[in-house]
């Protein structure tokens, strides 16, 4: 996805857990945070405490939806995904990508991803992989 694209439609979920968001939802009033996380990615789960920081720090002043993306046939398991939702305090909405069209609409292949809207709903920043919690956080920051 490039800088300046629209966010797409958060179409096609097999599942929500925590709520559901739309992209009318979330376009408009203040910034959003989308970030992709897997059940089987030890990487998101070392992370999971960065992103509930910052959705702790600006509460309403920010969006936040995680979106499962399956790595595998067993990522797909909805327990898991239930308990590892629960275990790592992802109180946000969570868009469970099962048929991985979200993940398609973004042209996402990574996980953790991290994109961030400005309040009309353009990407104004994107990352992924360990790390850059300090950037993340800046990006999220000079939006509001």
């Amino acid at each position: 996805m490039k800088l300046r694209t629209p966010m797409p439609e958060l179409g096609g979920a097999t599942e929500w857990l925590n709520g559901v968001r739309t992209k009318a939802d979330l376009v408009g009033e203040r910034p959003t945070l989308i970030h992709f996380w897997s059940v089987s990615c030890g990487l998101c789960k070392d992370m999971m405490p960065h992103i509930g920081a910052i959705r702790d720090k600006y509460g309403d002043r920010l969006n936040v939806v995680a979106v499962h993306m399956p790595r595998s046939g067993d990522d797909a398991d909805m327990g898991k995904i239930r308990q590892a939702a629960a275990a790592h305090g992802i109180t946000q909405p969570v868009f469970v990508d099962g048929a991985k069209e979200l993940t398609g609409a973004f042209g996402n292949r990574y996980v953790p991803a991290y994109y961030v809207f400005d309040k009309t709903g353009r990407l104004r920043h994107y990352q992924a992989g360990e790390g850059g919690m300090l950037m993340l956080e800046k990006r999220i920051s000079r939006l509001l």
